[in-house]
Order: C-alpha cells, then structure tokens, then sequence
C-alpha cells in the first residue's frame, strides 16, 4: 500500500485545491495538483475500491464529484458530478469501497441546507434524502457517518447538527431510527467501525466534549443508548478516528492543536435487564486516555489513520500545515 495522501481545500482566492502527495524518507514530495472553481470542503476514499481510489468531495457551491486521482490534471472532467445541494457541503463519509462495508458502493453528503442526503454514483438522483420538515427552519447539518454496514441490505446513516441534533437515519426501512440532542453543536461522528452490527459511536462537539454511545443495546421505554460523555482539549473537539487494526483505540483533534488518544474499556456485562420495564438496557464501560501531544498552534481540523501501517496518520490544521505522526505501541505520540 502506498504513502501517499490526498489533500483538499479552499485558497484565498475562493478556488478550490485537490494535491496528492508521497511520502519520501521524512519528506512529502509533491506528486500533482488541481484547482477547481469552487472551494473545496470535504472528501472521502470511502466508497472506492483500492484499485480504483477514487476521491470523492463535496464543495462550497454544493456540488459532489469524483475524481480520478491518477489523472488529475489531464483532464477537467470528474468521474460523477452532481448538484448534490443548495448550500455548501459540510461533510462526506463513504461505504461499500476499500472493504469498509457490505452493499453497493455508496456516499452520505450533509450540508448546511439542512439536507442529508445518499449517493449512488450510477445515477444522478440521491438514494435516499432526510430533509427538515416542511414549516420548519433548516438547521446546518455538520456532521454524517455510515454505520452498520454488515450485510448487503442493513445500513445506517448518523448525522449531526449545529444546534446539538442527532438523528439516526435507518436505510433499509427509509425513516428515522433514533434521534437525541447533546446541547452543542456536533461538528464529528464516527462509528467504530461500519462492517459489523452498530457497536459504538464517538460524537464530538464544539464546548470541550464528547460521548461515547453503546449502540448495541437499544432501551425501548426511554428511546436512548447508554452513554458516556468525556471533557478533552479545552476547546471544540473537531473530530474523532478510529485505529483501523483495534476499533477501541481512536484519536480525538482538539481546537488547541492538540491530539489525544483514548482507548475505551468495555463493562463486565454490556447489558441488564431493566427491573420496571423487563426491557434491556446498555452498561457502558470506560474511557482512557493513553496519551495526549501538541501538534499545532491552530486547530486541528483533519485526521486520517493509514489503514496498513498501524499507527502512522496525517493531519491537517487551520495553519495550513500537513503533518504526518506515528504513535507506537499505542502509548506515545
């Protein structure tokens, strides 16, 4: 597997970037380059196959494409465009590609228009839409994250929102599985993994916080999953990633610059039975922090795990730098 990453983004002039780069020694070599009319805010090599490692991205202007990264710049053509969206598009997660989850290759998109939506990229409609109800004010939709993906027919979609709204899309039966509120404004999702049955989900948010959902266990009486909630960073909690090789270690990337790396302990039963209702309910465990290092003075607002090389990542932060780390042993930074 090879060292190299994509990066997107927006310039002062409002044109967007896609630069792909390779890892050389302990220097990134600058491998190619391609501007766009709009700025670019999100991507993801979620719903490609490792053959082919399509970058999908989703910009300022709403738009969704995929683009071949092999020939960036011979041509202005993406593979698949669409007008996916009246607003920007503030987040994109992929599944069915890179043995990430089961079912056709599919991409969730979330926008500040409110909208949720799912793209199949054999066709220019969405598979699937969740948008506000008629009458009522959108709501900037952050965050989006596919779960569940254990067979060719389950799949879920999490999405999160400016005003602290969660709200758990189930695709299968095409309406709302789950929704909840957590106070602030959800600027990361991410399940533990989107090839087994929905296992945990990390939220995190914009005051200093994140939690952590047993989605196992579903309590039917009060609609609700057990959960822990966790302070971190001192600042927005920007996102939060799982190690590829070990689903309970996953790194948080604060607004102070900071990385933080925590393993979650599982409780010595998941489950118990509640004693009014006879309905199950969830146990949490616990969360540990392995270790914590300043990467940055400005906030860190994009990570990425190598999904072969345990432990080595990348991230972006809002100085306009790329770093790439290791941790070893899953102790140090």
């Amino acid at each position: 597997m090879s060292a190299r990453i994509a990066v997107v983004g927006c310039q002062a002039k409002g044109s967007g970037v896609i630069q792909v780069s390779e890892l050389e020694g302990s220097t990134l070599k600058r491998l190619s380059e391609y501007e766009l009319k709009d700025g670019l805010k999100c991507c993801t090599f979620g719903a490609a196959s490792y053959e082919t490692r399509h970058l999908a991205t989703g910009d300022y202007a709403g738009n969704l494409a995929v683009w071949d990264l092999e020939r960036l710049g011979n041509s202005s053509n993406p593979v698949f465009n669409v007008k996916g969206h009246a607003s920007i598009i503030n987040a994109i997660d992929g599944v069915g590609g890179l043995n990430i989850g089961y079912g056709a290759p599919e991409m969730a998109t979330a926008s500040r228009d409110g909208c949720v939506r799912v793209w199949d990229i054999r066709q220019k409609e969405p598979v699937s839409s969740l948008e506000p109800a008629s009458g009522q004010a959108s709501r900037d939709c952050w965050s989006v994250a596919f779960g569940n993906s254990f067979d060719d027919s389950e799949r879920v979609v999490a999405a999160g929102y400016d005003n602290g709204d969660i709200k758990l899309l189930d695709l299968k039966m095409n309406k709302i599985r789950w929704e909840t509120n957590v106070q602030n404004g959800v600027v990361g999702l991410q399940f533990d993994r989107k090839d087994i049955p929905m296992n945990k989900l990390v939220v995190t948010t914009l005051e200093s916080k994140f939690r952590v959902y047993d989605m196992r266990t579903f309590h039917e009486p009060d609609s609700s999953y057990a959960s822990l909630t966790q302070t971190a960073h001192k600042s927005t909690v920007w996102l939060a990633r799982h190690l590829p090789q070990n689903r309970d270690v996953f790194m948080t990337t604060g607004g102070n610059g900071t990385l933080n790396l925590y393993r979650y302990e599982y409780p010595a039963q998941r489950s118990i039975t509640d004693s009014e209702s006879g309905a199950k309910r969830g146990v949490m465990g616990s969360v540990h922090q392995l270790n914590s290092r300043k990467f940055s003075d400005q906030p860190i607002v994009s990570f990425d795990w190598h999904t072969d090389k345990q432990g080595l990542f990348v991230c972006t932060a809002l100085d306009q730098t790329v770093k790439i780390g290791i941790t070893t042993k899953l102790q140090t930074l």
